[in-house]
C-alpha cells in the first residue's frame, strides 16, 4: 500500500497512481491529453478515498484505546466513592456502638430502682364458639356452603298457629 509520507501527502499518493497507471498503458500507445487529464482526475479522487480510509482504519485503532482510558477512570471513580461510602459506614457502626454502650451502662444504674420486677400477664386462653369451629371445618374440608348455612342460636320465625298455648285458668 502506501507508505507513513504517502499516507500524509495524498498529492504524492496521487502522482505515484498516475505515473503507474501512465507505466501501464504505454505499451498501447500515447495516451492523449483527455485520457492524462482523466486519469488524474481518477488518480486524485483515489488518493483522497484511501486517505479518508487510512484515517478511518486509524481512528478505529485509538478507539480500544480510549475506551481502556474511559473505564479506568470509571474504576477509579467508582474505587473513590466506595471507600467515601466505606468510610462513612465505619463511622456510623461507631457512633452505633458508643450509643450503645452509652445506653448499657446507664441501664443497669435505671435497673437498681426500688420498684419490684412485675411478672408478666398470662395470655388468656382462646375459647371456640360453634360458629367459629364451623368455619374451621368447613375451610378445612374445601365445602365451602358449609360455613355459609349456620342454625341460628334461638328459633325467630313466629309458630304455627296450629299450636295453641293451654289457657289459664282463672
Amino acid at each position: 500500500m502506501a507508505t507513513k509520507t504517502q499516507e500524509k501527502d495524498p498529492k504524492s499518493l496521487t502522482a505515484e497512481i498516475v505515473s503507474s497507471i501512465e507505466a501501464k498503458l504505454s505499451g498501447a500507445g500515447e495516451a492523449t491529453k483527455k485520457m492524462k487529464k482523466s486519469i488524474e482526475k481518477s488518480a486524485k479522487k483515489l488518493a483522497k478515498k484511501l486517505a479518508k480510509l487510512i484515517k478511518k482504519d486509524e481512528k478505529k485503532q485509538a478507539k480500544p484505546a480510549r475506551k481502556t482510558q474511559k473505564e479506568t477512570k470509571k474504576k477509579e471513580a467508582k474505587a473513590k466513592k466506595n471507600t467515601a461510602k466505606a468510610e462513612k459506614n465505619a463511622k456510623r457502626t461507631a457512633n452505633a456502638k458508643a450509643k450503645a454502650t452509652a445506653k448499657a451502662e446507664s441501664k443497669p444504674a435505671a435497673a437498681t430502682s426500688t420498684q419490684p420486677a412485675q411478672a408478666p400477664a398470662k395470655a388468656t386462653p382462646r375459647i371456640r364458639t360453634r360458629a367459629t369451629t364451623a368455619k374451621t371445618s368447613a375451610a378445612a374440608t374445601g365445602n365451602s356452603t358449609a360455613s355459609t348455612a349456620r342454625k341460628p342460636a334461638v328459633d325467630t320465625k313466629p309458630k304455627a298457629a296450629t299450636q295453641t298455648e293451654p289457657e289459664e285458668a282463672e
